[in-house]
């Protein structure tokens, strides 16, 4: 009979977010994630077989926890009309943490260079947007509201730009009025032919 495992997974991730805060994805090791989760390598190889098995499983958690944390807003928000955008224009009022940008920096490089470790991403953006499009009363310019927080959050995310807390809420409020409208169809130039 093997012995009880005494290590919890989430305390391997934790100490794999803290290799790539400090060292980047790119440098995260199994031998260093052992080393800071005070076990041994076997036991990092034992949840996870790989390098890139470990890096998606901190993406993965990190979703789910962004997820929940939409979740939890939504539930605040009560039955209201365009709930799944409101929900994440509430998340993103909450400026990042410190730890927040670190580990989204560090999986960074990682990210770009594996494809692999993009697709739970990708399919967290896929299922949003859905969500958002088939909840909202005026689909188009809550898909507009989601691009407008995500290209604030994305500056934010990759430290390109902060805004003074007063600028912040205030476009926050500002992409949130762009829910309530109703924006006509753009009318597309005509090509000329010749």
């Amino acid at each position: 009979m093997g012995r009880k495992r005494t290590i919890e997974p989430d305390a391997v991730l934790d100490a794999a977010e803290q290799v790539v805060m400090r060292d980047g994805a790119a440098r995260l090791t199994l031998d260093a994630v052992a080393c800071a989760a005070g076990i041994s390598k076997a036991s990092v190889l034992y949840d996870y077989k790989n390098k890139q098995a470990l890096i998606r499983a901190v993406v993965e958690r990190r979703l789910a926890a962004h997820r929940a944390c939409e979740r939890d807003a939504a539930d605040e928000l009560g039955n209201v009309a365009d709930a799944a955008i409101r929900a994440r224009i509430s998340v993103a009022s909450h400026s990042l943490t410190d730890e927040d940008r670190a580990v989204a920096l560090g999986l960074l490089a990682s990210l770009a260079q594996e494809a692999e470790l993009r697709e739970p991403i990708a399919r967290a953006y896929r299922e949003r947007l859905a969500e958002v499009e088939e909840t909202s009363r005026h689909p188009r310019a809550a898909l507009l509201a989601f691009l407008a927080l995500e290209g604030l959050m994305s500056l934010e995310w990759l430290g390109l730009h902060t805004w003074a807390p007063d600028e912040r809420a205030r476009l926050i409020s500002e992409i949130g009025w762009l829910v309530d409208q109703n924006p006509e169809p753009a009318r597309l130039p005509e090509r000329s032919t010749t």
